[in-house]
């Protein structure tokens, strides 16, 4: 049987850790790449490994071109058949406008749109070379509705759905899919203060989300060859 791996952005914890589980428990090999926890990446590996897969992790700034290519060359060393690539990496640096930093609009847009970008170009070769491939990517509802506090985020995101749509129809010819994945409020770490509050009344279902919600999703477009271009809310309802 033929190798299927998926590498992983921000695969340690979080949603990206549902994902590579879920990916896991499914039979492919996992490539995490993670920003800067070494114990969670480590944990997160060896729950893969449970599976019985193969996975490792590999500690990358995606907004480094130097260094996502030596990751890259890691990668390309350890694993063969790379077949789906998910860029899940993100962070916030929330602020209204009129007081946002440079550095704060920067590094939002550096991690969050050209981390995606540096990440595609360089795993094109080697769909290329598997003839095929599902690239991925997690945007979010703030990249379709706009939220105050979030213009760095917000315009990060709305960025990746036009990305998600040019990669998309680029590589269409060469059997490589490229779509991307809205979420709403999903409970992780960084919203579990958010649960009682009322923002969640705004979601039609009257609840937050679930990783794993994001991650049957993303498992159902690494397993779609005839979608792409498309962008899937995972949200309750909050966007529509």
């Amino acid at each position: 049987m033929n190798e299927c791996t998926l590498i992983i952005t921000g695969g340690s914890r979080g949603i990206g850790k549902s994902i590579a589980l879920l990916f896991a428990s499914s039979g492919y090999s996992i490539a995490i790449i993670y920003a800067g926890n070494d114990e969670k990446a480590r944990e997160t590996v060896e729950e893969c490994r449970a599976f019985s897969v193969k996975a490792e992790a590999y500690k990358c700034n995606v907004a480094s071109s130097e260094e996502v290519k030596e990751t890259m060359a890691a990668i390309r060393k350890e694993f063969t058949g790379i077949s789906v690539l998910v860029n899940n990496a993100g962070i916030t640096r929330d602020g209204i406008a009129a007081m946002m930093k440079d550095e704060d609009w920067n590094d939002v847009i550096d991690t969050n749109l050209r981390g995606p970008f540096l990440m595609i170009r360089n795993t094109i070769p080697l769909f290329l070379r598997n003839k095929g491939g599902r690239i991925i990517n997690i945007s979010s509802v703030s990249g379709l509705m706009g939220n105050p506090g979030q213009a760095n985020y917000s315009a990060s995101k709305a960025g990746l759905i036009g990305l998600t749509k040019s990669i998309a129809r680029e590589l269409a010819q060469k059997n490589i899919t490229c779509n991307a994945i809205a979420p709403g409020f999903i409970r992780t770490d960084m919203t579990k203060n958010l649960e009682n509050t009322p923002l969640i009344s705004s979601i039609p279902l009257g609840r937050m989300g679930d990783a794993e919600d994001i991650a049957r999703t993303a498992l159902f477009l690494a397993s779609s060859p005839y979608i792409t271009g498309e962008v899937i809310r995972v949200d309750g309802g909050l966007a529509m």
